[in-house]
């Protein structure tokens, strides 16, 4: 499969190239820094450029048969529209390039998932510090749940740099779910799976361990 993931210098991305070579597929790998991508190899090829530039992102869909969107920033609240303008031009280029599917992290307390990150972060950390990140996100969402893609919204617990297991739990029903940690490796473990699989097509699962 040729697989672009947008987002691949850091975090899930960068775990989901690694794993996606390793799987066997090809992949173009969208990176505002190419140097922070994973080393070179025969089935990667990287763009450098911006998920919020068409151009970039037209270079980089060309060819592709899915697109992982892992989009992220150090400081969220800094950019706070990076994910629903980012997903936007994406799904544009989607369209133009007839490819239809996508899976995309949103994360814990986008859409009905809010309310289910445990008393801290629903009372605390999401009202002081997440509400217009997340505000984004759930715009995010809508773009994705309205384009005419097959698409798969990812939404993890708490991140966490944990070593790859393969064994966390994907909830669809969150009734008296609280999210707990997950690793950024076995998010990009999901997300490949999910690829090869179908089986998540226009749901939003919650991984958590």
């Amino acid at each position: 499969m040729n697989i672009l993931i947008a987002g691949a210098s850091r975090g899930i991305g960068r775990r989901l190239v690694e794993q996606a070579l390793a799987a066997g597929h090809a992949v173009v790998a969208l990176a505002r820094d190419p140097s922070e991508v994973a080393g070179a190899h025969e089935r990667l090829r990287t763009v450098q450029g911006s998920v919020l530039d068409p151009a970039s992102v037209a270079a980089a869909i060309a060819g592709q048969d899915a697109v992982c969107c892992t989009i992220g920033v150090k400081t969220p609240w800094a950019q706070p529209t990076l994910f629903s303008e980012g997903t936007r031009r994406l799904l544009e280029a989607m369209k133009q390039a007839r490819v239809r599917r996508l899976v995309c992290i949103t994360g814990i307390g986008a859409g009905d998932s809010r309310g289910h990150g445990g008393f801290l972060y629903d009372r605390v950390f999401f009202p002081l510090l997440l509400k217009a990140v997340y505000a984004d996100k759930d715009l995010q969402e809508s773009l994705i749940r309205a384009s005419d893609t097959d698409w798969t919204i990812v939404r993890p617990g708490f991140l966490t740099n944990g070593a790859l297991t393969g064994s966390y739990r994907v909830l669809t029903d969150l009734t008296g779910i609280t999210a707990g940690r997950i690793a950024r490796a076995d998010v990009a473990h999901f997300m490949l799976k999910e690829l090869e699989s179908n089986r998540y097509l226009r749901q939003t699962p919650l991984l958590t361990y």
